[in-house]
């Protein structure tokens, strides 16, 4: 039987991730307020992502499956979310030129089942980005791109002319592990040969 799969978040981009590997999730955004302390950037990831996965399924009766999910950009041991303003994204995008970073998504998945299942994991993904010069920082951070994105970018848009490389889920980076999800979803029975 087909589980109801609620995506926790508005991010166009993680739904999309979704309905390319098959799932077909009902959006219900988080409202929680986000509480951290002083976590590091994959600890953090996977706290944001259970407060929200948590949050949402409170909501919902038995039969759903709730997935929640952060991203965040860390370099240096500094994290990076979504720039304020343009000044902002300017200076993330500066720390980032000519250097290695690294992309942090987690995800929890809360299965409302016969029983309640929680699983909580996340992903590494190391970006190298080709050294920009000021005029290529203000015409991206100009473009707009960077203003809903963590760490100022978005490696489907614009910004992937900067990037040299990566190491990791590409998927990652845009804001969702797909792979891994729907590996996680079959080992738990949630998603089967009905989504093949």
């Amino acid at each position: 039987m087909k589980q109801r799969l609620i995506l926790a978040s508005a991010s166009p981009r993680r739904s999309q991730l979704m309905r390319q590997i098959g799932l077909k999730p009902e959006i219900m955004p988080s409202m929680a307020e986000e509480v951290i302390d002083g976590l590091d950037p994959k600890a953090l990831v996977m706290e944001l992502s259970r407060q929200k996965a948590e949050d949402v399924a409170g909501k919902y009766q038995e039969g759903t499956v709730v997935i929640g999910a952060d991203t965040v950009v860390s370099i240096d041991g500094r994290i990076l979310g979504k720039p304020s303003n343009h000044r902002e994204a300017a200076e993330m995008i500066c720390l980032l030129q000519g250097r290695v970073h690294q992309v942090y998504t987690g995800v929890t998945i809360v299965w409302n089942g016969s029983c309640k299942k929680k699983v909580t994991f996340a992903e590494q993904t190391d970006v190298s980005v080709y050294p920009m010069s000021e005029e290529e920082i203000y015409r991206y951070v100009e473009s707009g791109e960077p203003m809903d994105k963590a760490g100022a970018y978005g490696i489907q848009g614009k910004f992937a002319a900067y990037i040299q490389e990566i190491h990791g889920d590409y998927n990652n980076v845009v804001g969702l592990p797909a792979g891994r999800l729907y590996q996680e979803l079959k080992a738990l029975g949630v998603v089967g040969e009905e989504y093949d």
